[in-house]
């Protein structure tokens, strides 16, 4: 039998936070940022989609968001391994061998973020993580061995 991977193993692929510094200037800031045009685009989706609904969607606006978010954001990832927000930072999402996102990482990683947000404790340890460590790493890219990068061209 043999023992799981370090998570340092898990990241072999990645720069180094230290050799290449350049890789992850600025990433959370972005990612903050990026957070934020993203929220607003799904809200602007969902507020469309309200006149679609008899406008019975007022009362599950939250939900709406939450489903349109989920969406949004596994399809985004799957297809750039970065948001529309992310984009416009110029950063992206690799897993731990520097790949883009496949459609199953996505779907995780989205998974991932909806607990948290759902379990907002969790999204403020993981914001910490972020901040904290080398790899600017949330809670979620902890367990999936994911970071954000800033785009390289």
């Amino acid at each position: 039998m043999t023992a799981s991977p370090t998570f340092a193993a898990r990241l072999r692929g990645l720069p180094d936070p230290e050799t290449s510094p350049d890789c992850y200037e600025g990433v959370a800031l972005k990612r903050g940022i990026a957070w934020l045009v993203d929220v607003t685009l799904i809200a602007v989706i969902c507020a469309l989609l309200v006149p679609l609904t008899a406008f019975v969607g007022l009362f599950f606006f939250p939900m709406m968001m939450m489903v349109v978010g989920f969406l949004y954001r596994w399809w985004t990832l799957a297809s750039g391994s970065a948001t529309w927000g992310m984009r416009l930072m110029a950063i992206e999402l690799r897993d731990g061998s520097d790949r883009p996102l496949d459609p199953t990482q996505a779907f995780l990683h989205t998974a991932g973020y909806a607990v948290s947000i759902m379990i907002f404790p969790l999204q403020l340890v993981s914001m910490a993580m972020m901040l904290l460590t080398p790899h600017g790493q949330g809670l979620t890219d902890s367990v999936l061995a994911t970071t954000a990068l800033r785009r390289r061209r």
